[in-house]
């Protein structure tokens, strides 16, 4: 199977993979071990099975697990520093992304290893590309969406639906314990509330967690005081949800489809964005740990430029978890399996091509101020809840 990129073609085949100048390549096949914190594998499991039936020569095995993003970095500092690192590629968001730059865990891909990876200018979306730029080249972008924040509700729970960052919490107040959202740390839905609200509240600075937050940070610890208590991920929320115990939670465009798809919310459910409403964008991306064998980290670049490529990336549609998904330019849906293009078909929503087109797009925040946003939501709003 031959896949082209704009700066050079990549063969991928049993015994053959990019040219690795200057140092070794495996003598026999490697084995992988991929952990995925942002449940990534449900967009890219397929396409990395997909590099490793084409590269047996190259590639053993792949082994996949999960594990909650906050737990991830500590595991990986002890490995580092017993000099026995286990995992080869971490699929993470924005959180993992960042802890990781914040402890230096991460190998550093561009410019190091950039003639060996294609051109991310050229193949990536726009939007995807400047979300590259958070990886402060530790890692690479694979997957990306529009996000949120969008509130999601039962149209028979909830009327009035809220239009504005005042009546949401007027709502809450009115119906306390109604209201959920993941702990931002942990949820990708919770993280793009807690960046999104800067813009809608107006707030001095939504780049400045420390500084320019003021309205942000009183009325999360003044919403806390009608919310039970914060789930530690998304899925609960979406549980919650279906099963009737919240009316109304935290969602973004992926969470909203694929949930409902599969049946885990009804599928009547709505979506709303609020008045002053930015998307705050995200993305999925590889990080790999520092402590790699060169050979080893032959491959994995090799499997790395392969999840770019357009056949790769239309898997990235999956059930519309992280809608739509793609991060290179040229992948439309009619690329991606008959499941997925059956799935957005029925649970997709045709306001979302005018909610894109017509709201502002931000990046989320730079690593540092992210990890700060987590510390003190943690510290003053995770604490704060009802009575």
């Amino acid at each position: 199977m031959s896949i082209t990129h704009p700066t050079r073609r990549v063969i991928l085949g049993a015994a053959t993979g990019l040219a690795w100048a200057g140092t070794a390549r495996a003598e026999e096949a490697v084995s992988i071990s991929v952990v995925d914190v942002a449940g990534n594998l449900a967009l890219s499991q397929r396409a990395f099975e997909a590099f490793r039936k084409a590269n047996p020569g190259r590639v053993s095995k792949i082994s996949f697990s999960q594990a909650p993003a906050p737990e991830l970095p500590a595991k990986i500092k002890a490995q580092q520093a017993a000099g026995r690192v286990d995992i080869d590629i971490v699929l993470t968001g924005t959180d993992g992304l960042a802890a990781g730059i914040e402890q230096k865990l991460w190998t550093p891909l561009f410019p190091d290893q950039a003639a060996h990876l294609p051109d991310l200018k050229a193949v990536l979306l726009p939007a995807a590309y400047d979300m590259q730029a958070l990886a402060q080249g530790q890692g690479c972008v694979t997957a990306y969406y529009p996000s949120g924040p969008l509130i999601e509700y039962m149209p028979d729970k909830v009327s009035p639906v809220p239009t504005t960052a005042e009546e949401l919490l007027a709502w809450c107040k009115a119906h306390p314990k109604r209201f959920v959202y993941g702990r931002p740390a942990n949820s990708g839905p919770g993280r793009t509330f807690l960046m999104g609200l800067p813009y809608i509240l107006g707030d001095s600075n939504p780049k400045d967690p420390e500084k320019g937050w003021d309205k942000t940070w009183a009325f999360l610890k003044e919403l806390g005081t009608t919310i039970e208590y914060y789930p530690s991920g998304t899925g609960a929320t979406m549980k919650e949800l279906g099963e009737g115990s919240r009316d109304m939670i935290v969602s973004t465009t992926g969470w909203d489809i694929n949930p409902r798809a599969l049946g885990t919310v009804p599928k009547e459910a709505r979506v709303q964005a609020l008045r002053g409403f930015h998307w705050v964008t995200d993305a999925h991306y590889v990080v790999i740990p520092k402590g790699i064998p060169d050979a080893k980290m032959a491959v994995l670049l090799d499997l790395l430029s392969f999840l770019l490529t357009p056949a790769a990336q239309a898997f990235n549609y999956d059930k519309g978890y992280f809608y739509p998904g793609p991060a290179v330019a040229n992948v439309p849906l009619s690329m991606a399996p008959q499941e997925s293009q059956d799935i957005v078909a029925e649970f997709g929503r045709p306001e979302y091509a005018a909610l894109i087109a017509g709201n502002p797009v931000e990046t989320p925040l730079v690593a540092d101020k992210l990890v700060y946003a987590f510390r003190r939501w943690d510290q003053e709003v995770g604490t704060v809840t009802a009575k």
